[in-house]
């Protein structure tokens, strides 16, 4: 049987299922509440796929490979960082956000941001926030699917077929998926996605290390001979720009509202000791297939096994395409559409929530009637938005946009939420000036970005705003007079 033929197939099945999924959460889609926060009813196992699937997705599976294929090691950089981001967000959020769960009932992060520093603007501010880091996350996510579907399309077609077409397709069905479901629909997708990606992650882990004679090792001397530089601990991005990656992605962890506000998703706090492990346990599988497919095709390439790759990005669905055994290749891909789907459902559920909830409750003291239908509404307009800023963002790999969601993301929320939360002394107007200071340096980055502009030693722009925005936070919270703070934000925080 034609292996394009039992990928496509794979494929075709998770698409059905997908809107299966979609329709059965549908069901159980009854309000605001349901679509935003699953009702928190959530059981830890079920919570713990959910955010660790959050963090691997189309950045991941798409992004990552192909970060290591052009930077080499610079790229595990990531991988090891964000398993530490993990720890560090349990450590300071995990307790204290459920407990607000429970006392407050938000549907949102920006519902708790609001309550914990008694001021409405910091809540829109911290929206329009998410909204912007929303749009970088989300647009990888697209362009992640539509890489990949034009990979397959194109290899069983044999014809050429143009990326906003494939942009348009996906954004289809994650529409159709995402409105009907909700979180709901993204937190049991994760559950399918998080299980299979486990074990197939495994098997591709040692198809790659059979794919290039010699192994892992064969791979190293490879492209050592090629390029020294990327099989060194830095890779080619430098030293600076790896410490600079370290701070961002560890420290930036506790600002990801798409990984945090599942925390409040969860049936019991006692949960969160058994969902961190399991968290972490299956990040760490999984990202097997993130470096190994990388170091193999840039090993492939070179030794001209494999014709040169037009994109980065197409490391893994070319690998998959080619050198994996049909059915693991049809079965990842699957679940490759399914960590993307239910990912982009994760940033689509937090941006609407924003804009169909924080947003008019910052600016009218109460949000939109018909909650539930506007939220809809919202999710299909981001999911146009994050469509168009895939096909005419500035970045051209996947992986640099997801980077440019989370340091927006960390940047903003960070000093506010994971510090916020932790230390009383914090104010809102340490709060405002932070998000501000945040958003400014990051869009004067990409603004600059424009003109070749890039900051010496390789430092990472994002990475300088969270530092920024920390030292700022810090510094005007110590000049400033806190506000009095609600008794029941008190007593959780005094926990």
């Amino acid at each position: 049987m034609d292996r394009q033929f039992i990928i496509i197939v794979c494929v075709g099945l998770y698409m059905a299922a997908c809107i299966g999924v979609g329709l059965w959460a549908m069901r159980r889609t009854k309000n605001a509440g349901d679509f935003f926060m699953a009702g928190r009813h959530l059981g830890a196992f079920v919570t713990a796929m959910a955010i660790f699937s959050s963090t691997l997705s189309g950045f991941g599976f798409v992004g990552g490979p192909g970060l290591v294929y052009r930077m080499g090691m610079s790229s595990v950089w990531m991988v090891v960082c964000v398993t530490m981001g993990y720890a560090l967000s349990f450590f300071l959020l995990a307790k204290r956000l459920r407990l607000f769960a429970e006392v407050l009932q938000p549907i949102s992060l920006p519902d708790v941001v609001a309550t914990r520093y008694q001021s409405q603007t910091t809540r829109l501010l911290i929206s329009l926030a998410i909204l912007c880091g929303v749009m970088g996350y989300l647009a990888a996510q697209i362009k992640a699917m539509a890489t990949v579907l034009q990979q397959i399309l194109q290899k069983s077609q044999g014809t050429d077929i143009s990326l906003e077409m494939c942009v348009a397709v996906s954004c289809a069905v994650l529409v159709f998926y995402c409105v009907t479901g909700g979180i709901i629909a993204s937190v049991y997708t994760d559950l399918f996605q998080g299980v299979i990606m486990i074990f197939a992650a495994i098997l591709v882990f040692i198809t790659a290390a059979t794919a290039v004679q010699g192994g892992f090792t064969g791979m190293s001397q490879t492209i050592m001979q090629d390029d020294p530089e990327a099989m060194g601990p830095w890779g080619t991005l430098g030293m600076m720009g790896c410490l600079s990656w370290y701070f961002l992605f560890v420290l930036g962890g506790s600002g990801q509202p798409h990984i945090i506000t599942k925390m409040m998703m969860n049936r019991r706090v006692q949960d969160a000791k058994l969902i961190l492990p399991i968290s972490l346990a299956g990040y760490c599988l999984s990202a097997l297939l993130w470096i190994s497919i990388g170091l193999a095709m840039r090993a492939l390439v070179l030794q001209g096994l494999h014709p040169e790759l037009e994109s980065a990005d197409a490391a893994a669905p070319q690998f998959l395409q080619t050198y994996a055994h049909p059915i693991l290749a049809g079965v990842v891909f699957a679940g490759l559409f399914a960590a993307i789907m239910s990912t982009a459902d994760g940033f689509l559920n937090v941006g609407a929530a924003a804009i169909v909830h924080d947003i008019p409750q910052a600016i009218r003291g109460r949000s939109l009637v018909r909650e539930l239908l506007w939220a809809r509404i919202g999710t299909i307009v981001l999911a146009i938005g994050a469509s168009l800023f895939a096909i005419y963002s500035p970045f051209g790999l996947v992986a640099l946009l997801g980077k440019y969601g989370w340091g927006i993301f960390a940047s903003a929320v960070v000093p506010v939420v994971a510090i916020g939360f932790n230390w009383k002394r914090a104010t809102a107007t340490a709060a405002n000036v932070s998000i501000i200071a945040s958003l400014a340096i990051n869009f004067a980055i990409l603004g600059l970005g424009k003109f070749d502009f890039v900051l010496p030693f390789g430092i990472d722009g994002s990475a300088l705003a969270l530092l920024v925005s920390l030292t700022l936070f810090f510094s005007v919270s110590l000049l400033t007079k806190p506000r009095k703070m609600d008794p029941v934000v008190e007593a959780v925080m005094d926990i």
